[in-house]
């Protein structure tokens, strides 16, 4: 949706045009020039002349069609001075005569926004990419943030940020990826990486890594904020609508995830009634569309089904009113779909709730010691079976043990709390 005209501080008009403008903008003029950095390069010069022209001379009316417009001047004056470059190298080097190069008439291409934009979001998720970069490079070229705020999100320097972006734009010509939208299984397996980064994003905000605060909202909502716009291009993907509930119905929760005094809550002693009802109802409007093309026959995946399990939560008035069996039945279906370590560890959360303790503990076990390495997870949901069976030394044990295997302040202080005094 382009942005509104508002009056008022241009400087918050041209912060929300960005935001808002900012993927339609670099995908269009990417789809353009063929080179993602020199879009950027063009968009950033449309983003200065609005700081610039905007406060003296008034918000313009549509702020999206004034940066496009604007970016493409850039572009064309860029290649202008490119081809009159040539043109002089030529002579010099004695090129034979009637050669000349060629400046893209970039006012004359046809715009097709929502495929840009679905482009840039495939580009920025190239497989020549590491999973760091291609978050970063999302967050940037169709998130629209800057590198501070990016690296700010996740806890590293401006420049070491800078870097990382800068090599994976590199990596993106040097691998020379396509602008173009994949198709048939390549596009299917991109489409999970795309959704694999979108998750990561909003994962690292929900429940951050590292570092003192216990999430970063800002993450989190841009993870939001990009599954929802990646619904509206994709909108007949099973897995992109489950994403995108499951992303609002957890995101649901974050008001709720810190009590008055900033401490963290645990999901069973939340003030539900401080859950946002409108991300509730709006995730589950599109579980519900995912749960109509799934009944045609449509395949679902493990973002369908997190959905489903993070529905049973959303619907449940109180922590005691959770249909846990139903969630257990769920996991069992995860844990088929896309087996792994997390999975296993969760179904034991929820079979431990369904059916007792000691079920989860079994669960637990039959996972190999060094399955998810020195993560706090195992030790964690160890503690918390073992202190719901009464074996409270065990378990004092185990919660101690996660408390020295987390990098999260506030995370390490509930497991301390829970372990108990020294």
């Amino acid at each position: 949706m382009p942005a509104q005209t508002q009056a008022g501080d241009p400087h918050h008009a041209i912060v929300a045009a960005w935001r808002a403008e900012s993927a339609r903008l670099v995908g269009a003029l990417t789809r353009m020039t063929r080179d993602v950095a020199l879009a950027e390069d063009l968009a950033q010069d449309a983003l200065v002349a609005a700081l610039e022209q905007w406060p003296a001379g008034g918000i313009p009316d549509n702020p999206g069609a004034w940066l496009m417009t604007t970016a493409k001047r850039r572009g064309i004056d860029h290649f202008r001075r490119a081809d009159v470059l040539r043109r002089k190298v030529a002579q010099l080097e004695h090129a034979g005569a009637g050669e000349e190069g060629t400046v893209p008439d970039l006012d004359d291409q046809v715009d097709h926004i929502e495929d840009d934009v679905l482009r840039l979001i495939f580009l920025s998720c190239h497989p020549s990419l590491t999973a760091e970069s291609r978050a970063a490079l999302t967050l940037r070229l169709v998130g629209g943030l800057t590198t501070a705020e990016i690296a700010r999100g996740f806890l590293v320097s401006e420049s070491t940020m800078g870097q990382r972006i800068s090599r994976a734009k590199k990596a993106l010509v040097q691998s020379r990826a396509e602008f173009e939208l994949p198709t048939g299984r390549e596009r299917v397996e991109r489409l999970d990486d795309v959704m694999a980064v979108i998750y990561l994003i909003f994962n690292e905000g929900y429940a951050a890594t590292a570092g003192a605060d216990w999430m970063r909202p800002d993450l989190a909502n841009e993870g939001m904020r990009l599954a929802r716009m990646l619904a509206t291009l994709a909108p007949d993907e099973v897995e992109v609508l489950g994403l995108q509930a499951l992303l609002k119905l957890q995101g649901s929760r974050m008001a709720a995830r810190l009590d008055e005094n900033g401490a963290p809550v645990l999901l069973e002693a939340q003030d539900r009634t401080r859950w946002d009802q409108l991300l509730i109802r709006r995730g589950l409007a599109a579980l519900r569309r995912a749960e109509e093309m799934a009944g045609r026959g449509r395949p679902v995946g493990r973002y369908f089904l997190q959905a489903s399990i993070a529905a049973q939560h959303a619907r449940a008035e109180r922590a005691e009113d959770t249909n846990w069996r139903r969630i257990a039945a769920l996991y069992d279906v995860l844990a088929t779909a896309t087996p792994g370590p997390v999975v296993e560890v969760n179904r034991a959360v929820a079979h431990g709730r369904a059916f007792g303790p000691d079920v989860g503990l079994a669960v637990l076990d039959a996972l190999p010691d060094d399955a998810l390495g020195d993560s706090p997870l195992v030790p964690s949901v160890r503690g918390d079976l073992l202190e719901r069976a009464g074996r409270h030394t065990e378990a004092r044990e185990a919660f101690t043990e996660a408390a020295a295997r987390t990098k999260n302040d506030s995370e390490r202080l509930i497991l301390e709390g829970r372990a108990g005094p020294v």
